[in-house]
């Protein structure tokens, strides 16, 4: 086992731990919300904590930094965690039968069901944005070109040097090879990278073009502009909260709770949500209690 995992793991059997310590000293924790390891995971579990909280009885409880997508659905299925933020796209990663659809309306559909019939799970509508790879170019470029698609970019591939994460170029169903298959784009150089370095090498010119993640606080530090997949290559990944049906059964009140973020959350909020405490260094709690005050959804 590698020693992140074994610390993440260790981290995850202390908290679960202390919840049943702190549940024989009287203080039961009704709901524990786990998120992953990056910042809006973060953040939107301090939003559902702090709506639950104001608007029910329901004492919530936060586990940061659990390392993966399937750490969080083994977490749930366990019943250590009840509560998560997880992506559409997910129904990708082999969990049960789907069809091979990229339509964004398919995809939630086939993520309510599955996890619903093999996880008991309930899945919520999208909270009404995406976290996906997007092509991203300066935007001065982007203005100068008129790039605003990805196929705008293709009458200029030949001279274009490409910025990527070095494991994108050797995966097959939605690596660079299908990539260029669906686009009919090669570009010209290609330098593979750790995704955490895109974001400065095309900020400093030393690329064109990179693949990047799309609510990354980086994308608005550097001025970046992401570019529509105009041909849908990527599929989708809209951040849904994700319930275990059994804890909304016994507080369906949670659902009516955080109900006022569904489908108001678009990509840049959330970008300027990551870049508060990314670049700003403000904390995830401090950065959902404002906008939660902003959008007059609590009064404290």
């Amino acid at each position: 086992m590698k020693l992140k995992t074994f610390k993440l793991s260790l981290f995850l059997c202390c908290a679960i731990l202390l919840t049943g310590i702190t549940s024989a000293c009287g203080i039961q924790q009704d709901v524990v919300i786990g998120t992953q390891t990056y910042t809006e995971t973060k953040i939107l579990a301090e939003m559902y904590k702090a709506l639950i909280e104001d608007k029910t009885n329901v004492s919530v409880d936060i586990i940061p930094d659990l390392a993966s997508s399937s750490i969080v659905i083994n977490s749930m299925k366990r019943n250590d965690i009840q509560m998560s933020t997880l992506y559409t796209g997910e129904i990708f990663n082999n969990h049960f039968p789907i069809s091979q659809t990229k339509d964004r309306a398919k995809v939630l559909e086939e993520a309510k069901a599955g996890f619903d019939k093999y996880f008991h799970f309930t899945w919520l509508d999208p909270l009404g944005f995406e976290n996906t790879y997007a092509f991203t170019v300066r935007k001065d470029l982007a203005d100068s070109k008129g790039y605003q698609k990805i196929s705008d970019v293709k009458k200029d591939m030949a001279s274009m040097k490409l910025g990527v994460d070095t494991t994108w170029l050797e995966r097959e169903a939605d690596g660079y090879p299908a990539f260029s298959k669906a686009y009919g784009i090669n570009f010209g150089q290609v330098f593979p990278m750790e995704i955490s370095l895109v974001y400065s090498a095309v900020a400093n010119r030393q690329v064109d073009i990179v693949l990047a993640y799309s609510t990354d606080s980086r994308l608005k530090a550097y001025q970046l502009q992401t570019l529509k997949d105009d041909k849908q290559f990527f599929p989708p990944y809209d951040a849904s909260p994700v319930i275990r049906t059994d804890i909304l059964q016994k507080h369906p009140e949670i659902k009516d709770a955080i109900a006022p973020l569904i489908g108001h959350i678009d990509a840049d909020t959330m970008i300027s949500l990551n870049y508060q405490v990314d670049i700003e260094k403000k904390s995830e709690r401090e950065v959902a209690i404002a906008y939660l005050k902003e959008k007059g959804l609590i009064k404290s």
